[in-house]
């Protein structure tokens, strides 16, 4: 059997050896730009209990993360309840996102999931 090798790539078409300014303005332009069809996709009780959180989207080695930061408690139970709805929310972008969810300072430690840990609402049975 015969291989058949490729001449190598000339360094103009190679990927970049390093990030660039403007590679990362390009990625926090995409965080926002996500972050703003996020919030329009969930409903208006999710956009309430969310505009009661600090929250916002990261990219970390290509993986989508939802932050939630909650203030007290009680938003902090609200918001756990609506997980479910967020992540249907987050397969829209990515079937590899994840949640971080921090709770008050004084109550615990963050937590993170995957949207693929969560069954779809329909396979629950």
């Amino acid at each position: 059997m015969s291989k058949h090798f490729l001449p190598p790539l000339s360094p103009d078409d190679l990927p970049p050896t390093r990030v660039t300014q403007l590679d990362e303005l390009l990625l926090r332009q995409l965080e926002e730009a996500i972050c703003k069809r996020f919030f329009k996709a969930c409903s208006p009780m999710t956009r309430a209990l969310l505009s009661n959180c600090h929250w916002y989207f990261q990219i970390n080695a290509g993986t989508l993360i939802l932050i939630v930061i909650s203030y007290d408690t009680e938003s902090y139970w609200h918001m756990a309840n609506v997980i479910p709805q967020m992540v249907e929310k987050l397969k829209l972008f990515s079937n590899t996102a994840k949640i971080r969810f921090c709770p008050p300072s004084d109550g615990g430690i963050p937590w993170e999931i995957g949207v693929d840990e969560i069954p779809d609402e329909g396979d629950v049975s």
